[in-house]
């Protein structure tokens, strides 16, 4: 999944930008309370292991086929 792919989903999903940092920017997941790092280059993928992990802290239960 692209960064931009995953920004969208972030979005539906109750989660918001919370703030800017040098390479990642900060988010904020209503549904678990928690902030996460999402990276900042939009056309990149994520790799699987990060993308999870992100996921996991927004409270998303995505599965990719």
């Amino acid at each position: 999944m692209k960064v931009a792919e995953l920004i969208k989903l972030l979005k539906r999903s109750d989660c918001y930008f919370v703030e800017h940092g040098k390479e990642h920017d900060k988010w904020h997941s209503n549904l678990t309370g928690k902030d996460f790092r999402v990276p900042r280059h939009k056309s990149k993928e994520i790799p699987p292991g990060t993308l999870s992990a992100i996921l996991k802290d927004a409270g998303i239960d995505y599965r990719r086929n």
